[in-house]
């Protein structure tokens, strides 16, 4: 048979991917850890809140198997899959619908993540906009939502295993240089996602991230001119 190695996985895309699983990563320590590390903990997660609106818009403006509608189908291309008559490049349907859940639990915990508090130091950019006890009751979502992702995670990473070993199938290697091998000549390589789009995107990120960051909000009041505070 004749093979090819043809382009699944864009750039931009490969880059997402292992940006978000380090920072996560670190995300998940300094949450942990607490304390002083509080503070990288926000910042790290306005970046991952970057990375996931960058991720959306990349569905849209990104190249072939980067995009939603692509890979997001609907329950019969996952029965499909199922039972073993699906065929296709890039995420295959059941991926797809984790994709998607790991999205949804990830852009939850980093919006959740700016109106926290954690009766120390620590505020969420936009913890302003809410009450004490809205804001306690969002870090408590924020907190449990932890064990959903982790446990995500795991599911993600026993499915890597599982082809690897199982089915034969690497599925890192392509995600590192972009390339599968494929047989048959109805396989097409990624297209579209050029600079424009890439521009575009991470435009978007940006601008979610300043509003995330409180750009939006007003300027804090002046500190008091010195001297005009009584000393008693």
């Amino acid at each position: 048979m004749n093979e090819r190695a043809i382009l699944i996985w864009d750039l931009p895309t490969r880059l997402f991917h292992w940006l978000l699983a380090l920072l996560v990563a670190a995300a998940f320590v300094t949450g942990l850890q607490g304390g002083n590390l509080m503070v990288w903990h926000g910042r790290i997660g306005l970046v991952i809140l970057g990375l996931l609106v960058f991720r959306l818009a990349w569905g849209v403006l990104g190249s072939t198997y980067a995009r939603f509608g692509h890979f997001v189908r609907g329950p019969g291309a996952v029965i499909d899959y199922l039972r073993g008559r699906w065929q296709g490049l890039g995420h295959s349907p059941l991926a797809a619908l984790s994709v998607l859940a790991l999205l949804g639990l990830l852009l939850f915990q980093s919006i959740s993540g700016l109106m926290t508090n954690d009766d120390i130091a620590f505020r969420g950019p936009l913890y302003d906009l809410v009450s004490k006890a809205t804001s306690n009751w969002i870090t408590g979502l924020h907190r449990q939502n932890v064990w959903l992702i982790g446990t995500l995670i795991a599911l993600h990473v026993g499915a890597i295993l599982f082809y690897r070993f199982v089915h034969k199938d690497d599925l890192v290697m392509p995600m590192i240089h972009g390339r599968k091998r494929v047989s048959g000549a109805a396989a097409k390589p990624a297209t579209g996602g050029g600079w424009l789009a890439f521009v575009a995107a991470l435009a978007v990120a940006f601008a979610a991230v300043w509003i995330a960051d409180g750009g939006l909000l007003p300027p804090p009041p002046p500190p008091p001119p010195p001297g005009s505070i009584p000393t008693w």
